[in-house]
């Protein structure tokens, strides 16, 4: 029986560090990597990437759509980055952001959490914006493949403080309202350590948590953090966001990492001095 998602990322955390490294070959990185700007230059900065940190880190978090830009080459590329991670028992999560209802949402979830599909990492990124609900299908297939989703529910953007920060006529916040959920579903799975169903919350939301009355002491699931790093979040940063639920918290860094890339043995440097930033 596959060990569970949340069981295997507990693990890998506890190893190699609590930091997931973003796969983001942004045109300019693959300027300053000397890289060409299509298919083929993804596919060889994410396969890079692997080569230098695979087996070593936390997770690594592709995203899909610097992938999905040069079209079905570059999604054939991102297969090839994600056969690479299993390749080296690195934790994947597809940084793909869907949500959708009925037969779509379902085809998305035999995409990205089907064990037979080419797309199919660890776990894959999922926004409730149709309903945590809409995402049934989604549940369904990553606890049936020992697989793990995170949804979307505390967003460092602007212009998601409209949405999330909402309030509900219970007047509980629509975040709060996907994180129950997500709670709720983690509750029905076995595990040790953690479930397999995370939540996305931005590390430099600052204390936006506690206006909306949210604590995350008691969410049984890893949450990933993105905004490690280049977008300023630190040790400090992630203390006062998730104060005493940080030992579930999976940091996410790309810029400060993939700088020091292409060199290997400066990845891996970059990697050690973030996590030692914040385990400190």
């Amino acid at each position: 029986m596959t060990t569970p998602f949340g069981d295997r990322l507990a693990q890998a955390m506890a190893d190699h560090g609590p930091v997931c490294v973003g796969i983001d070959p942004h045109p300019t990185l693959l300027d300053a990597w000397n890289l060409p700007r299509s298919a083929d230059g993804v596919r060889r900065f994410g396969l890079r990437l692997v080569e230098a940190l695979g087996g070593r880190i936390g997770a690594c978090k592709p995203q899909a759509a610097f992938f999905e830009e040069y079209g079905s080459g570059g999604v054939a590329a991102l297969e090839e980055v994600i056969a690479a991670c299993r390749a080296t028992d690195t934790l994947c999560i597809v940084d793909a952001k869907r949500g959708d209802i009925g037969s779509t949402m379902a085809g998305y979830a035999r995409a990205y959490l089907d064990t037979d599909s080419a797309l199919s990492g660890d776990a894959v990124t999922l926004s409730p914006y149709l309903g945590v609900g809409s995402l049934a299908p989604a549940f369904e297939a990553a606890a049936a493949n020992g697989k793990g989703i995170f949804v979307l529910a505390l967003t460092s953007n602007p212009e998601g403080a409209r949405v999330q920060h909402a309030r509900m006529a219970d007047g509980t916040s629509v975040a709060q309202g996907v994180i129950e959920a997500v709670q709720d579903a983690n509750q029905a799975c076995d595990y040790r350590h953690m479930g397999s169903f995370g939540l996305v919350v931005g590390a430099t939301i600052g204390d936006a948590p506690q206006q909306l009355g949210i604590s995350f002491n008691t969410f049984n699931g890893p949450i990933l953090a993105p905004g490690v790093g280049a977008q300023g979040a630190g040790n400090t940063e992630v203390t006062k966001v998730f104060r005493e639920s940080v030992p579930k918290v999976l940091a996410s860094s790309s810029r400060v990492i993939l700088q020091a890339g292409p060199s290997i043995d400066g990845l891996r440097r970059a990697y050690r001095q973030c996590v030692d930033e914040i385990v400190r």
